[in-house]
């Protein structure tokens, strides 16, 4: 969801600069670029760390929910071409699910530019015991949607996404933003969500495989 259909990784960012000064640290660009697609556990340990504050992951985390949920109050940018995509596949009979890092009470209102009935169901970050860089938030949406993972197309905007769609077994597409992926077998690269259609998603999944 975050920088791959919503542009929200700046509003993340804000997020993250503002409980860092709260803290009496600075938080940088490379800071950010560090943490784009972690957990918020894991930006928050990286905050602690940076800061030497002495907060838990638990209050540092809410303090980032808090100021995201705010920023996102006028809402977030859709990414070029994440709308199109979505109807096209919502209107198909392949199924589709959200999968995301960011914790469930910020989900729909996140994703409220596409909206999140478009999907036939969604996975939270604080709804698998592992959130992403593992495997579980995409194994758990394959799992509900009653599908095989290695039938699935996933796309990601992060290194972190990229690690948890391929270690899941996923057909991976990056659609970079804000950081670069790496070229790695198994993955497609993409400038952007714009022209996708039906035969390429087929045609990325082949043929069944036993």
């Amino acid at each position: 969801m975050d920088g791959t259909l919503i542009d929200s990784e700046g509003l993340w960012g804000e997020a993250e600069r503002i409980v860092v000064a709260g803290l009496g640290g600075e938080w940088t660009e490379e800071d950010h670029e560090r943490n784009v697609g972690g957990s918020t556990g894991v930006v928050a340990r990286y905050i602690i760390d940076l800061t030497g504050a002495a907060a838990t992951e638990a209050e540092v985390g809410l303090a980032l929910y808090e100021e995201f949920g705010r920023l996102l109050a006028d809402g977030a940018e859709l990414r070029p071409g994440a709308k199109e995509l979505v109807r096209l596949v919502a209107d198909s009979a392949l199924p589709l699910a959200l999968v995301t890092s960011t914790e469930r009470r910020l989900v729909e209102r996140a994703i409220g530019g596409i909206g999140l009935g478009s999907f036939d169901l969604s996975v939270a970050g604080d709804e698998v015991e592992r959130n992403k860089p593992h495997p579980d938030p995409y194994l758990k949406a394959a799992r509900l949607l009653g599908v095989d993972p290695r039938r699935c197309v996933a796309f990601e905007d992060s290194v972190v996404g990229v690690a948890s769609a391929r270690s899941a077994g996923c057909i991976t597409v990056g659609v970079p933003n804000h950081v670069d992926i790496a070229p790695a077998d198994g993955l497609t690269v993409r400038d952007s969500l714009v022209g996708i259609d039906l035969e390429w998603l087929h045609g990325l999944a082949g043929p069944a495989r036993g």
